[in-house]
C-alpha cells in the first residue's frame, strides 16, 4: 500500500488534519479517475451516468432539471447542457410540460437504461476491489468520518 506522500513525492505531512483534507481531496479525484476509465468505453462522463441513475430510480417517472441537479453528486450549473448530451445521445428524452412551458421533464429511455446494464457489472467490480480492502467496521468508520468533515 503506497502512502499519499509516496504518491505525490513529498515529505511527511506532519499535521494529521492537513494530511487528512489532502488524502481526502487525492483520494476522491484518484476515485474519480477510475470511474471515468470505466465510463469511457460507453462514451459517457460520471455526471451523465449519475443523472442516469438518479432518471431509472425514478421507475419511470419524469424529472425536472432542478430536481435532478439537487441530487446530483457534482452539482453543476449546466445541467441542461449535460441533458442536451444525453438527449443526442438518446438516453433520455427531454419534453416541455404541457402545463408549464417553463418545466421540462426528462425521463430515462430503454437505451438508457440499456448502458446502466451493460456498465453495471464493471462498476460493482470496481466497487468490490474497493470494498474489500476495508472491513466492514472500517467502512462504517469512513462512511461517519466523511459525513462528519462535510458537517454543514
Amino acid at each position: 500500500m503506497r502512502t499519499l506522500e509516496e504518491h505525490l513525492v513529498t515529505k511527511p505531512i506532519e499535521d494529521p488534519h492537513s494530511r487528512a483534507m489532502l488524502n481526502t481531496m487525492f483520494t476522491g479525484v484518484w476515485l474519480q479517475q477510475k470511474m471515468m476509465h470505466i465510463l469511457k468505453p460507453y462514451d459517457i462522463t460520471e455526471p451523465q451516468y449519475n443523472v442516469l441513475r438518479i432518471l431509472r430510480g425514478q421507475d419511470g417517472n419524469a424529472m425536472n432539471l432542478y430536481e435532478i441537479q439537487n441530487r446530483m453528486i457534482q452539482k453543476m450549473s449546466n445541467v441542461s447542457r449535460l441533458i442536451d448530451k444525453l438527449v443526442a445521445k438518446k438516453l433520455v428524452t427531454r419534453e416541455e410540460c404541457s402545463d408549464n412551458r417553463r418545466r421540462v421533464d426528462i425521463a430515462i429511455t430503454d437505451d438508457g437504461m440499456q448502458i446502466l446494464e451493460q456498465v453495471a457489472p464493471h462498476i460493482e467490480d470496481y466497487q468490490q476491489n474497493i470494498i474489500n480492502s476495508l472491513t466492514t467496521e472500517e467502512a462504517k468508520t469512513l462512511g461517519h468520518l466523511l459525513d462528519k468533515m462535510r458537517n454543514e
